[in-house]
Protein backbone atom coordinates (compact mmCIF):
# COMPACT_ATOMS: atom_id res chain seq x y z
CA UNK A 1 0.00 0.00 0.00
CA UNK A 2 1.27 3.62 -0.61
CA UNK A 3 1.81 5.89 1.76
CA UNK A 4 -1.44 8.06 3.14
CA UNK A 5 -2.44 11.59 1.40
CA UNK A 6 -1.94 14.49 3.11
CA UNK A 7 -4.96 16.13 4.14
CA UNK A 8 -5.97 19.69 1.93
CA UNK A 9 -5.55 21.64 5.33
CA UNK A 10 -1.94 20.08 5.79
CA UNK A 11 -0.95 20.91 2.29
CA UNK A 12 -2.26 24.59 2.61
CA UNK A 13 0.13 24.74 5.57
CA UNK A 14 2.87 23.58 3.81
CA UNK A 15 2.55 25.91 1.05
CA UNK A 16 2.66 28.94 3.35
CA UNK A 17 6.71 29.81 4.07
CA UNK A 18 5.68 31.63 7.09
CA UNK A 19 4.04 29.06 8.81
CA UNK A 20 7.23 26.45 7.67
CA UNK A 21 9.45 28.69 9.57
CA UNK A 22 7.19 28.49 12.85
CA UNK A 23 6.17 25.54 13.11
CA UNK A 24 8.28 22.37 11.01
CA UNK A 25 11.63 22.87 12.23
CA UNK A 26 13.60 22.34 15.72
CA UNK A 27 16.81 24.06 16.79
CA UNK A 28 19.10 23.58 19.87
CA UNK A 29 18.62 26.58 21.92
CA UNK A 30 21.38 28.15 23.63
CA UNK A 31 20.81 25.73 26.56
CA UNK A 32 21.18 22.92 24.67
CA UNK A 33 17.41 21.99 24.81
CA UNK A 34 15.59 21.17 21.37
CA UNK A 35 12.59 23.46 20.87
CA UNK A 36 10.13 24.49 17.85
CA UNK A 37 12.23 27.32 16.13
CA UNK A 38 10.02 30.28 16.37
CA UNK A 39 10.93 33.89 15.04
CA UNK A 40 11.38 36.51 17.37
CA UNK A 41 10.80 39.68 16.90
CA UNK A 42 14.02 40.41 15.14
CA UNK A 43 13.93 37.65 12.70
CA UNK A 44 10.10 38.64 11.80
CA UNK A 45 11.34 42.04 10.77
CA UNK A 46 13.96 40.44 8.62
CA UNK A 47 11.82 38.00 7.03
CA UNK A 48 9.52 40.92 6.59
CA UNK A 49 11.57 43.24 4.86
CA UNK A 50 13.44 40.50 2.77
CA UNK A 51 15.26 41.73 -0.18
CA UNK A 52 17.10 40.06 -2.77
CA UNK A 53 20.63 41.07 -1.20
CA UNK A 54 20.33 41.59 2.82
CA UNK A 55 23.31 43.27 4.93
CA UNK A 56 22.36 42.45 8.94
CA UNK A 57 24.61 44.13 11.58
CA UNK A 58 23.12 42.18 14.44
CA UNK A 59 23.89 42.60 17.98
CA UNK A 60 24.30 39.10 19.79
CA UNK A 61 21.40 36.94 20.67
CA UNK A 62 19.23 38.22 17.66
CA UNK A 63 19.12 34.66 16.24
CA UNK A 64 19.48 35.90 12.66
CA UNK A 65 22.00 33.66 11.61
CA UNK A 66 19.59 30.83 13.07
CA UNK A 67 16.99 32.09 10.73
CA UNK A 68 18.68 32.50 7.98
CA UNK A 69 19.81 28.79 8.44
CA UNK A 70 16.12 27.05 8.67
CA UNK A 71 15.20 29.39 5.70
CA UNK A 72 18.14 27.53 3.71
CA UNK A 73 16.87 24.73 4.66
CA UNK A 74 13.41 25.60 3.71
CA UNK A 75 14.26 26.50 0.14
CA UNK A 76 16.09 23.08 0.02
CA UNK A 77 13.22 21.20 0.72
CA UNK A 78 10.40 22.94 -0.91
CA UNK A 79 12.33 23.37 -4.23
CA UNK A 80 13.52 21.06 -6.60
CA UNK A 81 17.33 21.39 -7.48
CA UNK A 82 17.54 24.37 -5.18
CA UNK A 83 21.08 25.51 -4.56
CA UNK A 84 22.21 27.01 -1.07
CA UNK A 85 25.67 28.16 -0.18
CA UNK A 86 27.03 29.17 3.58
CA UNK A 87 30.36 30.66 4.33
CA UNK A 88 32.18 30.83 7.60
CA UNK A 89 35.16 32.75 8.96
CA UNK A 90 37.13 28.93 9.30
CA UNK A 91 36.34 25.39 8.18
CA UNK A 92 35.25 24.20 11.47
CA UNK A 93 32.73 26.67 11.53
CA UNK A 94 31.41 26.34 8.68
CA UNK A 95 31.03 22.69 9.17
CA UNK A 96 28.91 23.85 12.20
CA UNK A 97 26.55 25.50 9.69
CA UNK A 98 26.01 22.37 7.86
CA UNK A 99 25.24 20.12 11.20
CA UNK A 100 23.01 22.82 12.13
CA UNK A 101 21.45 22.89 8.84
CA UNK A 102 21.07 18.72 9.20
CA UNK A 103 20.08 19.06 12.72
CA UNK A 104 17.04 20.93 11.69
CA UNK A 105 16.21 18.13 8.67
CA UNK A 106 16.54 15.06 10.88
CA UNK A 107 13.61 16.87 13.03
CA UNK A 108 11.30 17.25 10.42
CA UNK A 109 7.61 15.65 9.39
CA UNK A 110 8.82 11.84 8.30
CA UNK A 111 6.13 12.71 5.75
CA UNK A 112 8.24 15.62 4.49
CA UNK A 113 11.66 13.34 4.79
CA UNK A 114 10.16 10.18 2.98
CA UNK A 115 9.65 13.07 -0.20
CA UNK A 116 12.80 14.74 -0.01
CA UNK A 117 15.76 12.21 1.41
CA UNK A 118 19.02 13.16 1.96
CA UNK A 119 21.18 11.33 -1.15
CA UNK A 120 24.65 12.40 -0.42
CA UNK A 121 26.26 13.59 3.22
CA UNK A 122 30.01 15.14 3.93
CA UNK A 123 31.34 17.49 6.03
CA UNK A 124 30.91 20.19 2.76
CA UNK A 125 27.49 19.54 1.60
CA UNK A 126 24.43 17.97 1.97
CA UNK A 127 22.64 16.54 -1.18
CA UNK A 128 18.77 16.26 -1.41
CA UNK A 129 16.64 13.65 -3.50
CA UNK A 130 14.75 16.64 -4.97
CA UNK A 131 18.27 17.75 -6.46
CA UNK A 132 18.66 20.81 -4.06
CA UNK A 133 21.89 20.66 -2.44
CA UNK A 134 23.76 22.98 0.88
CA UNK A 135 27.45 23.56 0.54
CA UNK A 136 29.79 25.28 3.00
CA UNK A 137 32.84 26.07 2.95
CA UNK A 138 35.78 29.18 3.75
CA UNK A 139 34.80 30.38 -0.02
CA UNK A 140 33.05 29.28 -2.51
CA UNK A 141 33.66 29.30 -6.21
CA UNK A 142 31.99 26.72 -8.10
CA UNK A 143 28.63 26.31 -9.32
CA UNK A 144 25.58 29.14 -9.45
CA UNK A 145 23.70 29.45 -6.18
CA UNK A 146 20.10 30.20 -5.30
CA UNK A 147 20.86 30.89 -1.64
CA UNK A 148 24.09 32.43 -0.29
CA UNK A 149 24.78 33.09 3.56
CA UNK A 150 28.02 34.48 4.17
CA UNK A 151 28.36 34.21 8.30
CA UNK A 152 30.61 36.62 10.42
CA UNK A 153 31.85 38.46 7.55
CA UNK A 154 32.71 41.57 9.69
CA UNK A 155 35.66 39.32 11.34
CA UNK A 156 36.80 38.15 8.12
CA UNK A 157 37.31 41.22 6.30
CA UNK A 158 39.39 42.04 10.48
CA UNK A 159 41.45 39.17 10.45
CA UNK A 160 41.96 38.09 6.84
CA UNK A 161 41.85 40.53 4.39
CA UNK A 162 43.01 38.22 1.56
CA UNK A 163 40.27 36.05 2.19
CA UNK A 164 37.94 38.45 2.29
CA UNK A 165 38.63 39.64 -1.16
CA UNK A 166 38.72 35.84 -2.10
CA UNK A 167 34.82 35.88 -0.92
CA UNK A 168 34.22 38.98 -2.73
CA UNK A 169 35.55 37.71 -5.76
CA UNK A 170 34.80 34.42 -5.80
CA UNK A 171 31.38 33.55 -3.38
CA UNK A 172 29.35 36.58 -3.85
CA UNK A 173 30.09 35.79 -7.40
CA UNK A 174 28.27 32.71 -7.69
CA UNK A 175 24.74 34.11 -6.44
CA UNK A 176 22.68 33.80 -9.32
CA UNK A 177 20.46 37.18 -10.36
CA UNK A 178 17.29 37.86 -7.98
CA UNK A 179 18.40 35.05 -5.66
CA UNK A 180 18.60 35.33 -1.86
CA UNK A 181 22.20 36.53 -1.04
CA UNK A 182 22.50 37.67 3.23
CA UNK A 183 25.48 39.19 4.59
CA UNK A 184 25.45 39.12 8.37
CA UNK A 185 28.19 39.95 11.49
CA UNK A 186 28.84 42.15 14.66
CA UNK A 187 30.76 44.93 13.68
CA UNK A 188 34.63 44.58 13.31
CA UNK A 189 35.93 48.14 13.11
CA UNK A 190 35.41 51.71 10.23
CA UNK A 191 37.00 49.40 7.60
CA UNK A 192 36.74 46.60 5.34
CA UNK A 193 34.39 45.59 2.43
CA UNK A 194 32.01 44.89 5.59
CA UNK A 195 31.87 48.16 6.18
CA UNK A 196 31.63 49.87 3.12
CA UNK A 197 28.87 47.37 2.10
CA UNK A 198 26.96 48.28 5.23
CA UNK A 199 27.42 51.89 5.13
CA UNK A 200 26.05 52.01 1.32
CA UNK A 201 23.03 50.42 2.54
CA UNK A 202 22.50 52.85 4.84
CA UNK A 203 23.08 55.55 2.54
CA UNK A 204 20.00 53.71 0.45
CA UNK A 205 17.73 53.19 3.52
CA UNK A 206 18.24 56.76 4.42
CA UNK A 207 17.09 58.21 0.98
CA UNK A 208 14.08 56.52 1.19
CA UNK A 209 13.77 54.57 -1.63
CA UNK A 210 14.05 50.94 -2.35
CA UNK A 211 17.54 49.14 -2.93
CA UNK A 212 18.03 47.57 -7.09
CA UNK A 213 18.19 44.29 -7.66
CA UNK A 214 22.10 44.43 -6.93
CA UNK A 215 21.77 46.63 -4.61
CA UNK A 216 21.91 45.19 -0.62
CA UNK A 217 18.83 46.53 1.93
CA UNK A 218 19.95 47.09 5.19
CA UNK A 219 18.85 45.16 8.04
CA UNK A 220 19.72 46.58 12.10
CA UNK A 221 18.28 45.21 15.43
CA UNK A 222 19.61 46.94 18.53
CA UNK A 223 19.49 45.45 21.78
CA UNK A 224 16.67 47.67 23.70
CA UNK A 225 14.40 46.52 21.06
CA UNK A 226 14.51 43.08 21.99
CA UNK A 227 11.98 43.09 24.93
CA UNK A 228 13.52 40.31 27.34
CA UNK A 229 16.22 42.71 27.93
CA UNK A 230 15.48 43.92 30.78
CA UNK A 231 16.39 43.72 34.74
CA UNK A 232 13.38 43.63 37.42
CA UNK A 233 16.87 44.80 40.12
CA UNK A 234 17.52 48.53 40.31
CA UNK A 235 21.51 49.39 39.24
CA UNK A 236 22.85 52.45 40.42
CA UNK A 237 22.92 55.04 37.19
CA UNK A 238 26.39 57.49 37.36
CA UNK A 239 25.58 60.80 35.77
CA UNK A 240 28.13 59.32 32.83
CA UNK A 241 25.11 56.61 32.43
CA UNK A 242 22.70 58.85 32.48
CA UNK A 243 24.05 61.45 29.94
CA UNK A 244 24.39 58.78 27.81
CA UNK A 245 20.83 57.64 27.90
CA UNK A 246 20.16 61.26 27.74
CA UNK A 247 22.42 61.28 24.04
CA UNK A 248 20.34 58.63 22.84
CA UNK A 249 16.88 60.18 23.05
CA UNK A 250 18.28 63.84 22.27
CA UNK A 251 20.11 62.75 19.34
CA UNK A 252 18.30 59.16 17.98
CA UNK A 253 15.05 59.64 19.89
CA UNK A 254 15.58 56.63 21.58
CA UNK A 255 13.34 56.46 25.14
CA UNK A 256 14.63 53.81 27.61
CA UNK A 257 12.34 52.40 30.19
CA UNK A 258 14.45 52.34 34.18
CA UNK A 259 14.58 48.59 33.63
CA UNK A 260 16.37 48.22 30.43
CA UNK A 261 18.56 50.74 31.49
CA UNK A 262 19.44 48.60 34.59
CA UNK A 263 20.09 46.02 31.92
CA UNK A 264 22.20 47.98 29.90
CA UNK A 265 24.45 49.28 32.92
CA UNK A 266 24.77 45.45 34.17
CA UNK A 267 25.85 44.02 31.01
CA UNK A 268 28.30 46.39 30.33
CA UNK A 269 30.13 46.22 33.28
CA UNK A 270 30.09 42.53 32.10
CA UNK A 271 30.89 43.18 28.63
CA UNK A 272 33.68 45.90 29.27
CA UNK A 273 34.97 47.62 25.43
CA UNK A 274 32.82 45.26 24.17
CA UNK A 275 29.64 46.74 24.29
CA UNK A 276 29.17 48.63 21.43
CA UNK A 277 30.11 45.73 19.06
CA UNK A 278 28.32 43.17 20.88
CA UNK A 279 25.15 45.15 21.93
CA UNK A 280 24.63 48.15 20.29
CA UNK A 281 22.14 51.07 20.76
CA UNK A 282 23.00 52.13 16.98
CA UNK A 283 24.68 51.12 13.56
CA UNK A 284 27.22 53.97 14.46
CA UNK A 285 27.57 52.86 17.35
CA UNK A 286 28.36 49.39 16.48
CA UNK A 287 31.51 50.61 14.39
CA UNK A 288 32.38 52.76 16.54
CA UNK A 289 33.80 50.05 18.85
CA UNK A 290 37.36 49.16 18.87
CA UNK A 291 38.00 46.78 16.36
CA UNK A 292 39.50 43.71 17.30
CA UNK A 293 43.21 43.22 16.92
CA UNK A 294 43.99 47.12 15.89
CA UNK A 295 46.62 48.91 17.92
CA UNK A 296 44.92 51.79 18.80
CA UNK A 297 41.26 50.64 18.25
CA UNK A 298 40.91 51.61 22.46
CA UNK A 299 42.12 55.26 22.32
CA UNK A 300 40.67 56.51 19.30
CA UNK A 301 37.28 54.70 20.94
CA UNK A 302 37.96 56.54 24.09
CA UNK A 303 38.43 59.90 21.47
CA UNK A 304 35.69 59.46 20.79
CA UNK A 305 33.45 58.87 23.80
CA UNK A 306 35.10 62.05 25.12
CA UNK A 307 33.91 64.32 22.30
CA UNK A 308 37.79 64.65 21.17
CA UNK A 309 36.75 63.76 17.29
CA UNK A 310 34.73 66.32 15.90
CA UNK A 311 34.78 69.35 14.51
CA UNK A 312 38.25 70.82 15.59
CA UNK A 313 39.20 73.15 12.57
CA UNK A 314 42.18 75.21 12.04
CA UNK A 315 43.11 77.59 14.49
CA UNK A 316 44.36 81.25 12.48
CA UNK A 317 47.63 82.30 13.31
CA UNK A 318 48.70 79.35 14.50
CA UNK A 319 51.78 77.31 12.60
CA UNK A 320 51.16 74.14 10.72
CA UNK A 321 53.67 71.32 11.61
CA UNK A 322 53.51 68.00 8.99
CA UNK A 323 54.40 64.88 9.11
CA UNK A 324 54.93 62.60 6.53
CA UNK A 325 56.13 58.64 5.60
CA UNK A 326 56.92 58.29 1.85
CA UNK A 327 56.29 55.46 0.70
CA UNK A 328 58.81 53.94 -2.27
CA UNK A 329 56.27 53.47 -5.11
CA UNK A 330 52.97 53.53 -2.75
CA UNK A 331 51.12 55.67 -1.26
CA UNK A 332 52.45 58.81 -0.01
CA UNK A 333 50.68 60.31 3.31
CA UNK A 334 50.79 64.07 5.36
CA UNK A 335 49.27 64.69 8.95
CA UNK A 336 48.44 68.53 9.44
CA UNK A 337 49.16 69.62 12.92
CA UNK A 338 48.84 72.48 15.55
CA UNK A 339 49.40 72.79 19.01
CA UNK A 340 46.73 74.45 20.59
CA UNK A 341 47.19 75.89 24.50
CA UNK A 342 49.58 72.42 24.93
CA UNK A 343 46.61 70.07 22.83
CA UNK A 344 47.47 68.63 19.38
CA UNK A 345 45.49 69.24 17.19
CA UNK A 346 45.08 67.27 13.95
CA UNK A 347 43.41 69.64 11.06
CA UNK A 348 43.98 67.88 7.73
CA UNK A 349 45.18 64.84 6.33
CA UNK A 350 46.22 64.13 2.84
CA UNK A 351 47.11 60.41 1.23
CA UNK A 352 47.96 59.83 -2.68
CA UNK A 353 50.09 57.42 -4.66
CA UNK A 354 51.90 57.09 -8.00
CA UNK A 355 52.46 61.25 -8.15
CA UNK A 356 55.45 63.46 -7.63
CA UNK A 357 56.57 65.75 -4.35
CA UNK A 358 55.03 68.29 -6.62
CA UNK A 359 51.96 67.26 -6.57
CA UNK A 360 51.88 66.91 -2.37
CA UNK A 361 53.22 70.16 -2.32
CA UNK A 362 51.01 72.03 -4.90
CA UNK A 363 48.16 70.15 -2.37
CA UNK A 364 50.22 71.58 0.81
CA UNK A 365 50.46 75.23 -0.74
CA UNK A 366 46.28 75.38 -1.84
CA UNK A 367 45.64 74.40 2.11
CA UNK A 368 47.64 76.91 2.80
CA UNK A 369 46.11 80.06 0.50
CA UNK A 370 43.18 79.60 1.57
CA UNK A 371 43.12 79.66 5.25
CA UNK A 372 46.23 82.17 4.67
CA UNK A 373 47.98 79.63 7.42
CA UNK A 374 51.80 79.68 7.76
CA UNK A 375 53.59 76.60 8.19
CA UNK A 376 55.72 75.28 11.20
CA UNK A 377 57.81 72.30 10.58
CA UNK A 378 58.01 69.52 7.92
CA UNK A 379 58.95 66.26 9.22
CA UNK A 380 59.92 63.31 7.23
CA UNK A 381 60.79 60.18 7.96
CA UNK A 382 64.44 58.88 7.95
CA UNK A 383 64.01 58.21 4.34
CA UNK A 384 63.76 61.39 3.32
CA UNK A 385 67.81 61.50 3.34
CA UNK A 386 67.75 58.06 0.96
CA UNK A 387 68.72 59.15 -2.51
CA UNK A 388 66.54 58.83 -5.16
CA UNK A 389 66.73 59.04 -8.97
CA UNK A 390 65.93 62.08 -10.63
CA UNK A 391 64.69 62.52 -14.58
CA UNK A 392 67.77 64.07 -14.81
CA UNK A 393 70.22 61.67 -16.43
CA UNK A 394 73.32 61.00 -14.09
CA UNK A 395 71.82 62.59 -11.21
CA UNK A 396 70.18 61.26 -8.10
CA UNK A 397 68.87 63.76 -5.01
CA UNK A 398 67.58 63.06 -1.77
CA UNK A 399 64.23 63.47 -0.98
CA UNK A 400 65.06 66.40 1.48
CA UNK A 401 67.10 67.81 -1.27
CA UNK A 402 64.32 67.69 -3.76
CA UNK A 403 61.94 69.37 -1.20
CA UNK A 404 64.29 72.26 -0.47
CA UNK A 405 64.48 73.01 -4.16
CA UNK A 406 60.46 73.16 -3.84
CA UNK A 407 60.76 75.55 -1.11
CA UNK A 408 60.01 73.10 1.67
CA UNK A 409 62.49 72.54 4.32
CA UNK A 410 62.53 69.10 5.95
CA UNK A 411 63.24 67.78 9.56
CA UNK A 412 64.50 64.24 9.28
CA UNK A 413 62.69 61.99 12.06
CA UNK A 414 64.78 59.03 13.12
CA UNK A 415 62.38 55.84 13.03
CA UNK A 416 62.27 54.26 16.67
CA UNK A 417 63.85 50.89 15.82
CA UNK A 418 61.63 48.89 17.89
CA UNK A 419 58.24 49.00 16.15
CA UNK A 420 56.54 48.01 19.35
CA UNK A 421 57.83 51.07 21.12
CA UNK A 422 56.85 53.17 18.59
CA UNK A 423 53.57 51.71 18.83
CA UNK A 424 53.34 52.53 22.54
CA UNK A 425 54.61 55.87 21.99
CA UNK A 426 51.51 56.46 19.73
CA UNK A 427 49.07 55.28 22.50
CA UNK A 428 50.52 57.52 25.14
CA UNK A 429 50.30 60.61 22.65
CA UNK A 430 46.64 60.12 21.42
CA UNK A 431 44.58 61.05 24.90
CA UNK A 432 46.67 64.59 24.78
CA UNK A 433 45.13 64.61 20.60
CA UNK A 434 41.75 66.19 19.15
CA UNK A 435 41.11 65.37 15.23
CA UNK A 436 38.92 67.54 13.06
CA UNK A 437 36.71 64.75 11.75
CA UNK A 438 36.25 66.23 8.77
CA UNK A 439 39.55 67.19 7.62
CA UNK A 440 41.44 64.18 8.96
CA UNK A 441 38.49 60.87 7.64
CA UNK A 442 40.64 58.98 6.08
CA UNK A 443 43.43 59.20 8.54
CA UNK A 444 41.12 58.66 11.53
CA UNK A 445 40.06 55.15 9.72
CA UNK A 446 44.02 54.06 9.35
CA UNK A 447 44.25 54.79 12.95
CA UNK A 448 41.14 52.93 14.32
CA UNK A 449 42.55 49.92 11.93
CA UNK A 450 46.36 49.67 11.92
CA UNK A 451 46.66 45.94 13.15
CA UNK A 452 48.35 42.80 14.22
CA UNK A 453 48.80 40.42 11.63
CA UNK A 454 46.64 37.18 12.12
CA UNK A 455 47.85 33.69 11.86
CA UNK A 456 45.32 31.95 10.33
CA UNK A 457 46.82 28.74 11.01
CA UNK A 458 47.37 28.87 15.07
CA UNK A 459 44.40 31.40 15.44
CA UNK A 460 46.29 34.02 17.02
CA UNK A 461 46.98 37.75 16.59
CA UNK A 462 50.95 37.95 15.79
CA UNK A 463 53.15 40.53 17.49
CA UNK A 464 53.84 42.50 14.44
CA UNK A 465 51.57 44.81 12.57
CA UNK A 466 49.92 43.76 9.35
CA UNK A 467 51.44 45.97 6.02
CA UNK A 468 47.87 46.96 4.51
CA UNK A 469 46.47 50.39 3.17
CA UNK A 470 46.13 51.72 6.60
CA UNK A 471 50.53 51.36 7.77
CA UNK A 472 51.18 54.59 6.22
CA UNK A 473 48.82 56.65 7.51
CA UNK A 474 50.05 54.94 10.90
CA UNK A 475 53.48 55.58 9.84
CA UNK A 476 53.00 58.82 9.06
CA UNK A 477 51.56 59.43 12.71
CA UNK A 478 54.31 57.89 14.09
CA UNK A 479 56.35 60.47 12.77
CA UNK A 480 54.62 62.95 14.98
CA UNK A 481 55.22 60.70 18.19
CA UNK A 482 58.82 59.76 17.40
CA UNK A 483 59.62 63.50 16.14
CA UNK A 484 57.79 65.99 17.69
CA UNK A 485 59.00 68.88 20.13
CA UNK A 486 57.21 71.27 21.64
CA UNK A 487 58.64 75.07 20.65
CA UNK A 488 60.74 76.46 22.93
CA UNK A 489 61.11 80.09 24.14
CA UNK A 490 58.06 81.36 22.12
CA UNK A 491 58.78 79.96 18.80
CA UNK A 492 62.33 78.69 18.28
CA UNK A 493 62.14 74.95 18.06
CA UNK A 494 64.06 72.23 20.31
CA UNK A 495 65.12 69.15 18.74
CA UNK A 496 65.84 66.10 20.85
CA UNK A 497 69.66 64.38 19.83
CA UNK A 498 67.85 60.90 18.91
CA UNK A 499 64.90 61.91 16.61
CA UNK A 500 65.43 64.71 14.43
CA UNK A 501 68.29 66.01 12.70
Amino acid sequence: MGEPALSDEVVDLWADRRWRLQNLYFIEDKHGNVVRFNMNLAQEKLLEDLHYLNIVLKARQMGFSTFILILALDCCIFNSNFAAGLVADTKKNAENLLKRIKFAYERLPDEIRRVVEISADNKGEIEFSNGSSVEVGVSLRSGTKNFLHISEYGKICAKAPDKAKEIKSGSLNTLAARQLGFIESTAEGRGGDFYEKTQAARRILDSGRDPGDMEYRFHFFAWWQDATYQLDQPVLLTSEDEAYFAGLEAEHGIQLSEPQKWWYVSKRAEQGDDMWKEFPSTPDEAFQAAKEGAYFGKEMRALRQRGRVGAFPYVPNIVVNTFWDFGLGDTQTIWLHQEVAGEHRFVGYFEDSGMGLGHYFAWLDKWAAQRSARWGVHHGPHDIDHRRQTTTAGQAETIKTMSAQLGFMFKTVQRNPDKVNAIHGVRMKLPGCVFDEAACSAGILHLENYSRDWDDKLAVWRSHPRHDEHSHGADAFMTFTDGYVPPVNGGSWKFTDRKVI
